[in-house]
């Protein structure tokens, strides 16, 4: 293992500007290129905690097996990924449904219909198909997903037996949401709470998408249900559940490596990255982000005490 070989860096903005939108398909050889094994691999990390927690664990694992890595924080997808087809970056960490609908929508335009759903299978087929065509290989998803989620107050589930959407929907409940005001329109918000789990949204709070206010506003019994994210660890501190998505509303967002085919697009990176799919859950992801955004722990201490607890990495 080389701690000190990982470092973090931020990609000057003029330098990815020039590959805002990527070389032409058409003239990229990268596309057609034998799956690569660079000696030294960059790591991209979208800046937020969850996203540098999984290129911290990515940077290890691939150092562990013989890599030299740096940590490249950049803000945004439309920065990271042109990054990532011109092989300044070599390995990212993605969502499945996200990322496959953002490919689709650079492809098409933003009013292409989305590709993505709640079957893994089907979006897995739609994203691997347009990354190809980018030069991108994506790696298996492993077993933790990152996708909106919905909770109520633990004592509004006693009080009304609700485990589930569907649970809730059944109940005929008025249900005022504390969510972002795109709530009104996205599928997976409001309308598709209505339309496929009959609950009767009656309103939406315009508090943001799992921010305290938000988890306040449902706490103090003003808002009935909050959306957030499977991944939220603060729950519990608002005393806050989360009902299940039974008719499986939201879209596969599982997380999984997507590499540079070209630079890390061969077996060795793959085997070294796909050794997390093993171990890491939705439930170890959540406690993860909470040790950075709740104990103030770093991201780099947290990735690698998460590895070696798991078998992962020797301990130290």
């Amino acid at each position: 293992m080389r701690a000190a070989g990982t470092a973090v860096a931020a990609l000057a903005v003029l330098g990815l500007t020039g590959c805002a939108t990527g070389p032409s398909l058409e003239t990229r050889s990268a596309i057609t290129a034998s799956p690569g094994d660079s000696s030294e691999l960059a790591i991209g990390s979208a800046g937020f905690t969850e996203s540098e927690l999984l290129a911290r664990m990515y940077a290890a694992l691939l150092d562990h097996a013989g890599y030299r890595t740096h940590v490249l924080t950049v803000g945004n997808r439309e920065l990271y990924e042109p990054a990532l087809e011109a092989g300044q970056i070599d390995v990212v960490p993605e969502y499945a449904a996200t990322f496959a609908d953002w490919l689709n929508a650079k492809n098409k335009g933003a009013e292409a219909p989305p590709v993505a759903s709640p079957d893994l299978g089907t979006t897995m087929a739609a994203l691997r198909r347009l990354a190809a065509r980018r030069g991108l290989t994506v790696l298996p998803p492993g077993r933790a997903v990152d996708q909106n989620a919905f909770a109520v107050s633990a004592a509004y589930a006693r009080k009304h037996r609700l485990k589930t959407l569907g649970d809730l929907g059944r109940a005929k409940l008025p249900v005022r949401l504390a969510a972002g005001d795109e709530c009104v329109q996205r599928p997976f918000c409001a309308p598709g709470l209505r339309k496929t789990y009959g609950i009767d949204v009656t309103a939406i709070d315009p508090k943001g998408v799992g921010t305290t206010p938000a988890k306040q506003a449902v706490q103090n019994g003003q808002d009935q249900m909050v959306l957030t994210t499977s991944t939220d660890a603060t729950l519990d501190q608002f005393g806050l559940v989360l009902l299940a998505d039974d008719k499986k509303l939201q879209n596969a967002d599982y997380v999984l490596p997507v590499v540079n085919r070209a630079r890390a697009g061969g077996p060795r990176p793959a085997a070294a990255l796909n050794r997390l799919n093993t171990v890491l859950t939705t439930a170890d992801l959540a406690h993860l982000n909470e040790q950075v955004d709740s104990w103030r722990r770093l991201p780099a201490d947290v990735a690698r005490t998460y590895l070696m607890a798991k078998g992962l990495l020797p301990k130290s």
